[in-house]
């Protein structure tokens, strides 16, 4: 990683590695599907540890499912600092591709081959992040629309807000 991807902390910036994990991404998304892809979601972006500058980047990337016109792409980012030999894995992301065709529209795309025991975990891993993220936006629904605010403030008596509502032309219930 050269100096000009790093932040103002001296370590590679986040975006930096983001652009990067969208563009391996997308090529094995677009090698797997023989299609034109785009991302439509990326979970689980969570940065491990620092990339520092110096540092070699390698991303793995893997098709770890596939629907009819989706692909969930895993990516784990690893740096290593050739110069004292330390390895590190620094983020596993997962980014939801769709195919497209030269229209634009949705393009199906063929299923996925499971050739050994850790495609096939990676495939129900992926298939219980997607149960469980259904769930969540379900719940986080619900949760929202049933939000009593008046009956929740006790909750911000210990977080690091101001409560000023004198000025709250709409108040709710």
């Amino acid at each position: 990683m050269i100096p000009s991807y790093a932040n103002f902390g001296g370590k590679i910036h986040g975006g930096i590695l983001l652009s990067l994990m969208d563009k391996v991404a997308y090529a094995c998304a677009a090698k797997h599907s023989g299609a034109y892809c785009v991302t439509v979601a990326v979970d689980n972006v969570e940065f491990l540890q620092p990339v520092e500058v110096g540092d070699l980047v390698s991303l793995h990337a893997s098709v770890n499912y596939v629907g009819n016109t989706s692909l969930i792409i895993g990516i784990k980012v690893i740096a290593e600092n050739v110069t004292i030999g330390s390895v590190k894995h620094t983020n596993t992301s997962y980014f939801t591709m769709v195919a497209k065709n030269l229209e634009g529209k949705l393009q199906e795309i063929p299923g996925l081959v499971l050739e050994t025991r850790e495609e096939v975990r990676r495939y129900l891993e992926a298939i219980k992040r997607k149960e469980l993220k259904f769930q969540y936006k379900e719940q986080l629904n619900n949760e929202k629309s049933n939000l009593a605010i008046d009956e929740e403030l006790y909750k911000l008596e210990k977080e690091r807000c101001v409560l000023n509502l004198n000025n709250d032309t709409n108040p709710t219930t």
